[in-house]
């Protein structure tokens, strides 16, 4: 049981750097500037829901996109840790990481006209948060669990994040004016500092596997 919450712990604080729902912050507010408090909660709901969806689907059926590409797990956590890496660099430097989304995507859905669903589902929860480093991260964490409980930790880490993005989207402007975004930039860089130590780390595994060190 210690194991499964230590298990739980370490994944839900690596999907938390990943994801960094508190960097989100100012896009939420920026595709979000015209829209009531309402609206906003129901964006942060589809845009959290999403968020699970996506992850939850990518997780379970991760072992089959390795079949079917015929990649091995050394392979593809190569690969992402290199993906990460980047990510981190990115935000080390405190700006969003142009893996997940350019400024030009989130200056095109703050003029344009689009439905709450657009806004929650892209750019929200699709590349912001669920980017290609959480998809790739729950599809290692799940390919690399051998039992059940193991297996199903990874599904409640997913839930967590979830719960963490709703919670911190809808207290979005409070947040921005405690922390500000001088603050946000602060907490984007400490993010990125643990996922540059997760991304070699993960780099190191899949060496080690690939050539059995």
């Amino acid at each position: 049981m210690i194991e499964l919450v230590k298990h739980f712990v370490i994944l839900y604080g690596g999907l938390f750097a990943i994801t960094n729902p508190v960097g989100a912050v100012p896009v939420f507010l920026g595709v979000t500037h015209d829209l009531s408090w309402g609206q906003r909660r129901e964006i942060a709901q589809k845009t959290a829901t999403t968020v699970i969806v996506t992850l939850v689907v990518f997780a379970l059926i991760g072992e089959w996109i390795f079949k079917f590409f015929g990649s091995s797990i050394d392979a593809f956590a190569i690969a992402g840790g290199i993906l990460l890496f980047k990510m981190a660099m990115d935000m080390l430097s405190g700006r969003l990481s142009t893996v997940k989304i350019s400024k030009e995507e989130t200056e095109e859905f703050s003029e344009e006209v689009v439905t709450l669903e657009e806004v929650a589902i892209i750019p929200l929860a699709i590349p912001l948060i669920s980017g290609p480093g959480a998809i790739t991260t729950v599809m290692l964490y799940m390919a690399k669990s051998t039992s059940v409980p193991e297996k199903a930790t990874v599904i409640a880490s997913i839930l967590a994040i979830g719960l963490t993005v709703w919670l911190i989207l809808c207290s979005s402007n409070r947040i921005q004016r405690k922390l500000g975004r001088v603050g946000i930039k602060v907490m984007t860089r400490m993010m990125g500092l643990i996922l540059t130590s997760m991304a070699v780390q993960m780099i190191i595994n899949g060496i080690k596997g690939a050539f059995g060190i």
